[in-house]
């Protein structure tokens, strides 16, 4: 088994010279991050080499690329642009970014961005095999997890993303939606730099597929992908040991020459719209119309790396830059200062070690930003723990670095302010801040980002074995089929809606079809077999759809039970004068809430909310729960969340209890529960430790198997049918 790495880029900058390929390792910081994964025992990185290859030095390149555990995928000039200039970075970047004026859906770099990430599968099959731990990284790549789904059904796939991921109502804007959704739950495990990330994915994936939520874990089909935020760190003792090496001491010395009592303010950005370099200039502008005491006290260096800057956003963006500093510079620089020294190019890391270590003060106002590691590299920086950061709050770091000076990057005042605040800073205030941000960096470094990835990883792929081995429909013939051939005395408690039917949206709408019905004819043919269905509908319900069929009924949890032949009986004791109160409360939250109603049974009100907007129903069920729990303790009921429902009942009322009432002076010996809902683990708990207890459902429950749909518990239903009729003949 090995790690296979997958990315848009190898770790490594390929040059060619006088008809030679040399390659020179990337100072990335996933390069550097992921470097001892793959330089070690069998793992490999497949990506693209980064120029264009001609089709008859390929094998060379493959072979040298291999002696570093490295495999090529080789991208023509053209799928350069239509997949990673247009889709990736004309469409889903500024997507993900919140800049959708920004964005060209063309049908063409669609349709390259499918085929290249089939052309990356294609290549990764060459050096996959099915026990290897697959991890992809990033938005070049979305439909890359989906595509090695279908091809290794069994295989272990991570996938991170390091850029943000939007709103629902921002993602939906891509006419592709569902397309990509589908790729990236083709991973086990989904990462993201925050939890505001993770929440934005879940939202957006179970509003967009047939897919359901339970706390960060997506349910799909047979498959349980967990959505998890993993936030990433930096090489922290490479940047705090360079600080010390000779040559950034020299760097050092020589950019302190001269600015003796001036403070220093360092910014570091890729020219990007996402950057906030505009609004950070003019944050600097308005600090020196209003604060002019600070005019020949402060120097901002601005170092823009260029990118992409043919593309007319990011070359508009570098005029307005161009033009907005020359403005500054031109109307407050004297003989000997000057406000704005600006850098469009890039330093040699020597010179940026030298910049973070000597800048009293790291401005990082990005729009919007997956991470930002400038921010953890300047403190990772600060030897002597002095220096402040002002971060945006926009920027991932600022879940971390709480202690930098936090400020909206779109309020000039807010950034202008911070700058006064950070100038004006005790040194032993910028220690006690800078102190706690370095431990946090040191610890959360970019190995503890690996490690903790695939330890999650490895994680997901047990349970989900563990879950394979519930799963009732693997485990039929060898267990259940055979218990329940051995016996005959059975009972089978079957709950309704969720279990026997699909959920509808219109609770009317859920009768039973004819196949039901001929399936519980053909298992109450059988005279070892009775069939007991539990369910939570009202009485009479249930008396119209299996009055006519030798079954018993427990209805309303267990408030009513019948005896096939005989007639209804309620349990005693009960009372219903506490549903006026509740029900007018509950009233007041369904004007709140359109396609929400209440139902009323005999001992219990249920308020139902699977036709509300999405969202907008579990908000209010959260609030019913929080508002209306005590008053439900005090008046003896109990309050039950459900499957997009939120039922009242007095306390007595139980299908455990139901169930076990049933039971009393019965004696099978095969008993069978299937059940899909939180009032179902009560049968699971009450009932004998020999049991068969199945939930619809893979989330956590008592019960020992699970299925995962109405189908498949129909399916379990007739092999045993089918197993009993083989017996018999």
């Amino acid at each position: 088994m090995k790690t296979v790495i997958i990315s848009n880029r190898l770790p490594v900058k390929i040059i060619e010279k006088n008809n030679e390929y040399t390659f020179i390792p990337s100072e990335g910081g996933l390069a550097t991050g992921l470097g001892d994964v793959y330089k070690t025992g069998n793992s490999i990185w497949i990506g693209w080499p980064g120029i264009e290859i001609p089709e008859e030095r390929q094998e060379e390149v493959i072979q040298k690329l291999g002696e570093l555990n490295l495999y090529p995928v080789f991208l023509t000039q053209e799928e350069i642009n239509l997949y990673y200039e247009g889709f990736s970075n004309e469409i889903l970047w500024p997507v993900f970014h919140y800049l959708v004026t920004y964005a060209h859906y063309e049908q063409t770099y669609w349709d390259c961005y499918k085929s290249v990430n089939e052309k990356f599968a294609k290549s990764a099959m060459q050096v996959l095999s099915r026990s290897d731990k697959i991890w992809i990284q990033d938005y070049q790549l979305l439909l890359l997890p989906g595509i090695l789904r279908e091809k290794l059904p069994n295989s272990t796939i991570g996938f991170f993303q390091h850029i943000p991921f939007p709103s629902y109502e921002i993602f939906r804007l891509i006419p592709w939606r569902e397309e990509l959704l589908s790729g990236l739950i083709g991973a086990d495990l989904i990462g993201f730099h925050t939890y505001d990330d993770v929440r934005h994915f879940i939202s957006t994936a179970t509003r967009l597929l047939l897919v359901n939520s339970s706390s960060n874990v997506l349910n799909s089909n047979e498959r349980q992908i967990v959505i998890e935020a993993f936030p990433m760190g930096i090489d922290y003792d490479k940047f705090s040991s360079f600080t010390t090496t000779e040559t950034v001491q020299r760097e050092i010395s020589n950019f302190k020459t001269g600015k003796e009592g001036v403070k220093i303010i360092l910014s570091i950005d890729r020219l990007d719209y996402s950057k906030g370099i505009l609004e950070r200039l003019r944050a600097l502008e308005l600090l020196l119309q209003i604060h002019p005491e600070y005019i020949g006290k402060i120097e901002l260096f601005m170092i823009v790396v260029p990118s992409r800057d043919t593309v007319p956003q990011y070359s508009e963006l570098r005029e307005q830059i161009d033009q907005l500093v020359g403005n500054i510079n031109a109307r407050y620089r004297s003989m000997d200062w000057i406000p704005v020294n600006y850098f469009y190019r890039s330093f040699p890391i020597e010179v940026l070690s030298a910049l973070y270590s000597s800048a009293d003060i790291c401005l990082v106002t990005p729009m919007r930003d997956g991470m930002n590691l400038v921010s953890k590299e300047y403190v990772a920086s600060r030897n002597n723990n002095d220096g402040v950061l002002i971060l945006s709050e926009m920027a991932g770091a600022s879940k971390e670095l709480m202690d930098a000076l936090i400020v909206n990057p779109n309020n000039l005042g807010d950034i202008m302010e911070a700058i006064v605040i950070a100038l004006k800073m005790p040194l032993e205030e910028q220690q006690h801040r800078m102190k706690a941000m370095r431990a946090t960096v040191e610890k959360f470094n970019v190995n503890h980002w690996v490690n903790n990835f695939i330890l999650k990883l490895n994680e997901v792929k047990e349970s989900q074995k563990s879950l394979l081995t519930k799963h009732a429909v693997n485990s039929i013939n060898e267990i259940i089929a055979t218990k329940y051939a051995a016996t005959n005395n059975r009972v089978l408690f079957l709950d309704y809606d969720g279990t026997l039917v699909d959920f509808t949206g219109n609770i009317d709408d859920a009768s039973p079809d004819n196949e039901l019905y001929d399936l519980i004819e053909n298992l109450i043919l059988d005279s070892a077999n009775t069939v007991v269905i539990i369910s939570g509908r009202r009485h009479e319900t249930l008396e119209t759809w299996f009055g006519h069929l030798k079954v018993d009924l427990i209805a309303e949890h267990g408030a009513w039970q019948k005896t096939q032949g005989e007639k209804w009986n309620s349990l005693p004791l009960l009372t219903d004068q506490w549903k006026s109160e509740i029900k007018a409360l509950l009233e007041t939250y369904t004007d709140r809430t359109p396609g929400s109603f209440i139902e009323e049974k005999s001992y219990s009100l249920v308020w139902h909310y699977r036709k509300a907007e999405e969202g907008l129903g579990d908000l209010r069920a959260n609030e019913i729960v929080s508002h209306m729990k005590i008053l439900a303790a005090d008046k003896g009921l109990q309050l039950m969340p459900g499957n997009k429902v939120i039922e009242f009942k007095n306390i007595e009322v139980n299908k455990g209890k139901a169930a076990l009432n049933w039971l009393y002076d019965k004696h099978p010996d095969f008993i069978m529960a299937l059940g899909d809902d939180h009032t179902d683990e009560d049968i699971f708990k009450a009932l004998p430790g020999d049991a068969i207890t199945v939930k619809v459902g893979n989330n956590l429950s008592e019960a020992k198997y699970y299925l995962n749909d109405y189908k498949e518990v129909r399916k379990l239903l007739w092999s045993l049918v089918k197993e009993e009729f083989v017996e018999r003949n």
